[in-house]
């Protein structure tokens, strides 16, 4: 059976996305919160419906884009690492409240 032609874009995309360092994955997952922030601190902007509906559009897809990007770049093992590094991290900080 064919691969469509997204299927076979994603998939250069993704294995692109999945060349890069952990370190570039983290500051792409970084660049999601300033995005989430734009996305819903705007609604507090005097400017018109449409505007702020069209704003927070933009703002919100490029943070869920940011997202979805940092994720395929630092992948399965970079979760781990993300979340043992958590782990080590709260660890010290319950030590340092005793």
């Amino acid at each position: 059976m064919k691969k469509s032609i997204f299927r076979k874009i994603f998939s250069g995309i993704q294995t692109w996305l999945q060349t890069l360092s952990f370190k570039t994955g983290l500051i792409v997952l970084g660049l999601c919160i300033p995005c989430y922030i734009l996305s819903f601190a705007q609604m507090a902007l005097d400017i018109s419906i449409s505007l702020k509906g069209t704003l927070w559009i933009v703002f919100f897809g490029l943070a869920k884009t940011f997202q979805y990007s940092g994720l395929l770049i630092i992948g399965a093992e970079g979760v781990k690492r993300l979340k043992a590094w958590m782990k080590k991290y709260k660890e010290r900080l319950n030590q340092y409240k005793m």
